[in-house]
């Protein structure tokens, strides 16, 4: 028990939790019933929102398991349907369970024809992301079945339909910004496959997807499919804890994810790239290694070290593997990939960077194969939705089975005014907080508020 003495000596037991790994979480939810009292804890950053068996992290040790799988494992030895099954429901599945998820999630792929002319509504240059909010949630349209949260069949329906239809509806966000026609999805390709098609085919010709650069493909959406309670998974939680559809709830993950502080973090490495080689390539880059280092710069090296994870990214790793095997395949020159190149080589042996444990991370790596593969800036982050939505769902999916879900309700620190009686507008003094030009010139012919002439000030008083 964890022992609370509170300003008037008064002293409350807590019980002291233990998670999987033995780490320690003090359960405080009898504190603001007791006393009255909250905590304050901006960010979560010290608080279990919930209870979740789906994924781990250890940032001390540099280490994320999938159901209890090592990241690596699965990326180098399985394949997109292993851990998006083992995410769903828990375990791997056997040859047979594998074989027909994989035809669930192939036979999912189409979307509604009226859903593609959604697309058309949008102005012609709209960022996917963009895009993407829009149409996930109008899914819900399309499946008003899905409002049955609480049925198990639904919710495994619904989560087949999302994991399933994301490749199309990102693809059909690509070609709607480049004015091409959509191209429709295959069922003999596979799911990284599946989506390069959708994105690169035309239908004039004829479009072979290389195997090699899908696989590399496919490991960045494995590394991306679930990382803990992160704040667009978060984000999926808190709308699904109001019971809402799940895919209003993903829709609400795709524009938390959208934020460059989340999930922009391989675009803005890409930016980055493309700012030192605007100032001279890779000659520029002692000079903004130096401005790196200098805390009163504001400029960043975005892609090195990561919030959670205090050693070596688990996922970097094997990215780093995929990058070089990416560029050797595609024999590809590009100025910002040897930028890329030669910045890493400083961080791996740079003391101040090795010190600091600012090794580069997985959005550094996916960002570099990413570009190699001819995918656009503007669609890092939809690729991203796309493989975390299997995560979300997952997660998702486990909240809404817990039999004592609350609908999530955090508390504050109110620092505003209190109780402020009311002034009519005439009486209104200038407040400083939007400018008015010193020429300007009030309406004439004023009418104050209806309420207010039809109302008493008493009746005013008993009202509030």
């Amino acid at each position: 028990m964890a022992v609370l003495t509170m300003p008037d000596g008064q002293k409350i037991e807590f019980p002291i939790l233990l998670d999987s790994n033995g780490d320690k979480f003090i359960d405080i939810r009898k504190l603001q019933p007791t006393t009255g009292m909250c905590t304050f804890d901006p960010g979560f950053g010290s608080t279990a929102s919930c209870e979740s068996s789906i994924t781990f992290i250890d940032g001390a040790k540099g280490v994320l398991l999938y159901r209890g799988y090592p990241i690596e494992e699965l990326a180098a030895e399985g394949d997109f349907i292993d851990s998006t099954f083992l995410l769903l429901h828990g375990e791997l599945p056997s040859k047979q369970e594998k074989q027909l998820f994989e035809r669930e999630v192939k036979y999912h792929t189409l979307v509604h024809e009226q859903l593609i002319q959604f697309y058309r509504g949008f102005r012609h240059d709209a960022h996917p992301m963009a895009i993407m909010c829009g149409v996930v949630g109008a899914l819900s349209a399309f499946y008003p079945e899905v409002a049955e949260v609480k049925n198990p069949q639904q919710q495994l329906r619904a989560c087949y339909r999302l994991i399933a239809k994301m490749p199309t509806l990102a693809a059909m966000a690509y070609k709607t910004s480049i004015g091409q026609p959509i191209i429709y999805p295959r069922n003999d390709l596979n799911y990284a496959e599946n989506f390069l098609h959708m994105m690169f085919a035309v239908p004039s010709e004829r479009y072979e997807v290389d195997p090699e650069l899908a696989k590399a493909l496919e490991i960045i959406f494995i590394l991306h499919l679930d990382h803990e309670q992160n704040a667009s998974t978060s984000t999926v939680r808190t709308a699904g804890s109001s019971q809402a559809n799940p895919f209003a709830c993903v829709a609400s993950g795709i524009a938390a994810l959208w934020g460059p502080a989340h999930g922009g973090a391989n675009e803005a490495v890409l930016k980055m790239l493309q700012e030192i080689d605007r100032l001279g390539g890779v000659e520029a880059i002692p000079t903004m290694v130096a401005r790196a280092k200098d805390k009163s710069d504001p400029f960043r090296l975005m892609g090195f070290g990561h919030r959670v994870y205090k050693s070596y990214d688990p996922r970097a790793k094997l990215m780093r593997q995929v990058t070089y095997r990416v560029l050797e395949k595609l024999g590809r020159k590009d100025p910002l990939l040897d930028i890329a190149m030669e910045l890493e080589k400083i961080a791996l042996q740079d003391e101040y960077f090795v010190k600091r444990s600012l090794y580069p991370n997985v959005d550094f790596y996916s960002g570099i194969v990413l570009r190699a593969l001819g995918i656009p800036v503007e669609m890092y982050t939809v690729l991203f939705a796309m493989a975390r939505t299997v995560g979300w769902v997952a997660q998702w999916k486990e909240m809404v089975a817990e039999p004592t879900g609350r609908i999530t309700r955090p508390r504050q620190i109110y620092t505003g005014e209190l109780r402020r009686k009311f002034v009519p507008v005439y009486e209104r003094q200038l407040s400083g907080r939007i400018p008015v030009p010193s020429d300007f010139k009030e309406a004439g012919g004023f009418r104050s508020n209806l309420l207010s002439r039809l109302v008493d000030t008493s009746a005013r008083t008993a009202l509030r």
